[in-house]
């Protein structure tokens, strides 16, 4: 199959990379490399995929219309996985618009792109903050998310819409994946684990937010790339039962699903900092603060529909995932 991954360069897409490569598949690799965070460790990432025979490496903004017109007429895709995304709920009370150029009109560019090219299946990444200010645990991809609490969210909660559009119109078979809190090696500088790792190190006191109260599903990179591979090779089909009187929001009368992937065992934060604290031999210093704008408390993933459809389940223990990112982290940054 020829893939064409967008985010090719981020944290999920280059593990995505690997693993489809490492399969047979053949990947059409897109990112703009941009600063968000340093550049170099996405350089690094790329460094692994770029030179494999079946890799094609394409720096391009996806908001450029006619470029990415252009790379879909050339390159014909098979399927497709929109990664490609401004992350970070805390960045986008900041910077607002960079999270509609890129989620929203690069997400729309990627839809035409599929539409025009004969795509057998988009898959695309939304987040488990979709379910913004919802308390029933657990988030279900049948409840209702119409209430977001920043946003990056509202971004994640449009592109389901779109999706869902062009999947009604067009036949697009569309698969939205709602991801839950991802960790691992090569992960994001801007995120918790990699902020705390830096710190304590350090020797300098880490920001723990909500008092340390936080719950929060966190789910491995390789659980991640595996239900993406698995939702990618199960293209939906339209649901004959679906009714405009009760409508499912996870399903439709059009080729279009909608799955949570998250490790379905909530963990509080001051756990997850005390394993990193075993992991490292040194205890933080922390600084205690009240929850943050655009972030909830808690979040934890029903995965039922994943498990009848694709019969996979993340598993990994945060311990262990934990343990693999402290590794990784000291030989990357030979500490």
């Amino acid at each position: 199959m020829k893939v064409l991954i967008t985010g090719a360069a981020g944290f999920i897409g280059s593990n995505l990379s690997l693993r489809l490569l490492e399969r047979g598949d053949e990947v059409i690799g897109i990112d703009n490399l941009n600063d968000y965070y340093d550049p170099k460790l996405k350089e690094a990432r790329l460094a692994r995929t770029k030179d494999h025979p079946g890799f094609t490496d394409v720096r391009i903004d996806l908001e450029e219309r006619d470029g990415i017109a252009e790379v879909f007429a050339k390159h014909k895709p098979d399927g497709v996985v929109n990664l490609a995304a401004q992350a970070g709920v805390r960045y986008s009370l900041e910077n607002p618009n960079a999270y509609i150029d890129t989620n929203v009109v690069g997400f729309m560019n990627v839809l035409e792109g599929c539409r025009y090219n004969d795509v057998k299946h988009l898959v695309y990444a939304s987040s488990s903050s979709v379910y913004g200010s919802n308390t029933k645990m657990p988030f279900s991809v049948h409840d209702n998310v119409d209430h977001p609490v920043s946003i990056y969210a509202a971004t994640k909660k449009a592109n389901e819409l779109m999706a869902h559009t062009y999947s009604h119109l067009y036949r697009l078979p569309t698969t939205g994946l709602r991801f839950f809190t991802v960790y691992g090696p090569w992960g994001r500088p801007d995120m918790a684990l990699f902020l705390f790792t830096r710190k304590i190190l350090a020797g300098e006191p880490i920001d723990v937010f909500n008092y340390g109260k936080h719950r929060r599903d966190f789910t491995y990179i390789d659980d991640i790339v595996e239900g993406v591979i698995r939702t990618l090779d199960h293209i939906p089909e339209p649901n004959p039962d679906w009714s405009g009187d009760n409508p499912d929001s996870a399903s439709s009368t059009a080729p279009y699903a909608l799955y949570n992937i998250g490790n379905n065992q909530p963990v509080e934060l001051m756990h997850y900092i005390e394993v990193l604290e075993d992991c490292l031999g040194k205890k933080a210093e922390m600084n205690m603060l009240p929850l943050q704008a655009g972030d909830v408390p808690a979040t934890y993933a029903d995965v039922s529909d994943l498990i009848r459809d694709v019969d996979y389940k993340p598993d990994m223990s945060v311990e262990q995932g934990i343990a693999n990112f402290v590794a990784w982290y000291k030989d990357y940054y030979k500490v």
